[in-house]
């Protein structure tokens, strides 16, 4: 099968999501600024989650730039991956609307756990359907990104029944790790 189908289904259900993430942005029935002031958790929880939706957008078209095809297992893997991105919009509300209290902020980072390890299946999936001499797999390496990434969320996540704005910015340094989208598979496809 080829890549292509696989690569446009993803960037319609991430664009649903982010749709569907926008859309709980409610506004204000005052038009002063500090009729703004009660939305700014719900903000900041709604820019931390574009932000990684827009990550794994970019890391998913790079992780497919680098292979040539498809099976069965690699469109579930990638299925799996969109179950738990499908989630963000929830857990960024709940989070948002509770001032990142400690329960929806451990929820949070649950999802962008369960995402990661996704992510990280989907990475799997398509090393052993291309082969470890592949391109990919010579790219991703050992992943050490990756694996430091789930730590890190695990982590976090116990933080965050202590200290959930500290949680929160675990997630954001996760984030930061990831912004420019992975140059190890750049690095491999250019001739």
């Amino acid at each position: 099968m080829e890549r292509g189908r696989l690569e446009a289904f993803s960037d319609g259900v991430i664009a649903i999501i982010i749709t569907i993430m926008v859309l709980e942005l409610k506004v204000p029935h005052a038009d002063d600024l500090d009729a703004l002031r009660p939305l700014i958790p719900v903000f900041l929880s709604y820019v931390l989650s574009f932000i990684y939706l827009g990550i794994y957008w970019n890391n998913h078209h790079h992780l497919l730039q680098a292979v040539r095809h498809i099976n069965g297992r690699i469109l579930w893997a990638n299925l799996h991956l969109l179950f738990w991105l499908s989630l963000v919009p929830f857990v960024t509300a709940w989070m948002g609307e509770n001032h990142f209290t400690q329960l929806p902020v451990a929820l949070y980072g649950t999802v962008l756990l369960f995402a990661a390890t996704a992510y990280f299946i989907l990475s799997q999936s398509l090393i052993n359907h291309h082969g470890n001499d592949s391109t990919l797999a010579i790219a991703l390496g050992k992943d050490f990104k990756g694996k430091i990434s789930l730590v890190i969320y695990a982590v976090a996540i116990l933080v965050s029944f202590v200290n959930s704005w500290f949680a929160c910015a675990l997630y954001a340094v996760v984030a930061v790790m990831w912004l420019i989208p992975d140059r190890r598979i750049e690095k491999n496809m250019t001739p």
